[in-house]
């Protein structure tokens, strides 16, 4: 499975088996974390059999069966919550290539508890990882049209990245992003939320993967 094939096949998934992650699925995830750290300036990690990362009331109702998870960590700057939105998409879709499903999580985790852990750095959520109960089905999305708008004819690079855009998880689902496209330049801008960073880095990687790195530039970009 390609990463583009995994963007269509990614859902959300809240349940997960006992089945446990073989050893080299782990040392590939391992890898790719490292890769991402080094490449960013992050500090991401993978968490394995531990069951932290909610409390035991969301565990009841929510997250069932979560044993293993990514922290999204790193240094305090202000571009970090896009970085991080950006490798998570990336670690998510390479995690369903491997079989696993996956469900980014901002808002329920155990803030306090893993922050303490992070010492200088800076946690904005999880991700949590392994074999679902259920393999999640499609969010509910708005038109390419809602979100985007292209300065003369649109180029196929550019519906597909939108195309792609749509696919990427936004806070409460609600795809509070907007593209802007003009020849081969394309920005993209979130609402003021407290997830609109990572939310921005989550849409352009998805955006990247649909359109082609090669077909467009992005304006006022960190990657």
């Amino acid at each position: 499975m390609t990463l583009k094939e995994a963007m269509k096949e990614r859902h959300t998934v809240r349940r997960y088996t006992d089945r446990p992650i073989p050893e080299e699925i782990l040392q590939l995830l391992q890898t790719r974390i490292l890769e991402n750290n080094e490449k960013y300036h992050l500090a991401i990690q993978l968490r394995i059999d531990d069951t932290s990362a909610f409390s035991s009331m969301i565990k009841l109702i929510l997250a069932k069966g979560v044993k293993n998870f990514f922290i999204l960590a790193g240094p305090k700057t202000p571009d970090l919550d896009e970085k991080l939105g950006y490798c998570s998409a990336d670690l998510m879709l390479y995690a369903q290539t491997l079989g696993l499903n996956t469900w980014w999580v901002g808002g329920t985790f155990n803030k306090n508890k893993l922050n303490a852990e992070a010492g200088e750095n800076k946690v904005i959520g999880v991700v949590a990882a392994g074999y679902g109960a259920v393999q999640g089905k499609p969010h509910k999305s708005k038109k390419s049209e809602e979100v985007a708008v292209y300065e003369g004819k649109v180029p196929s690079w550019y519906s597909e990245g939108v195309e792609a855009a749509l696919l990427a998880p936004t806070a409460l689902n609600k795809q509070a992003f907007s593209i802007r496209g003009k020849e081969n330049k394309v920005s993209i801008t979130c609402g003021s939320g407290v997830f609109a960073g990572a939310d921005l880095g989550l849409v352009k990687y998805h955006f990247e993967l649909g359109a082609g790195k090669e077909n467009f530039q992005w304006e006022n970009n960190w990657i």
